[in-house]
């Protein structure tokens, strides 16, 4: 059954044989573990910059706190001409640089989009920041007042007695907040403002 080497040449030449054998399958085990290694990295780093942008997409939003019109009368009509928007920072949301954010306005007059930046740094004020040269929230204590003037900051028109108004807001990564603005059936030419 088992077989006696005498000649000494013979054993050592398969001994030989065996350890090349054996080196080369460390090597090519070495080698893919390399490539797993790199490509495990690869893709743990593609994967934290995937996370971290989907939690901004999520979490990064606005919060809208109030929300009232300027009620502005001319003769028989009274409209809304001017919205204003209390914001902060939604819990768990990073800093959120207001000229960055834009407002999509929906209902019956149609739907307009513009940059919080394009109705003017004197219409977005941080009142609860020291700095009145910033429009970045970068605190949860931090309140903005947004105000849109609808005829002439943005044309989509005055809002009448019982019109409905959806207004989203999706700051620089992408997350939205949506807000719906119901004007009164009933507006007095007495009223100034007016809670929506």
């Amino acid at each position: 059954m088992f077989e006696t080497i005498l000649d000494e040449e013979e054993r050592g030449q398969v001994g030989i044989g065996t350890l090349i054998v054996f080196i080369a399958m460390v090597l090519v085990a070495a080698i893919a573990a390399g490539v797993l290694i790199n490509t495990a990295g690869f893709l743990q780093t593609q994967a934290e910059a995937t996370g971290e942008e989907s939690t901004s997409q999520v979490s990064d939003r606005l919060q809208v706190v109030s929300q009232s019109g300027i009620v502005n009368s001319s003769g028989d009509q009274i409209n809304v001409t001017d919205i204003d928007f209390v914001v902060a920072k939604a819990p768990g949301a990073g800093s959120i640089d207001l000229n960055q954010t834009s407002v999509e306005l929906i209902g019956a007059n149609g739907q307009e989009t513009f940059q919080l930046d394009e109705i003017g740094s004197e219409n977005v004020e941080i009142f609860t920041s020291p700095d009145q040269d910033t429009v970045v929230l970068t605190d949860s204590s931090d309140r903005a007042e947004v105000s849109v003037d609808l005829d002439d900051q943005v044309t989509y028109g005055n809002l009448s007695t019982g019109d409905r108004l959806s207004v989203t807001f999706t700051t620089a990564s992408g997350a939205t907040t949506t807000t719906e603005i119901r004007v009164p059936t009933t507006l007095t030419k007495d009223q100034t403002s007016v809670r929506l």
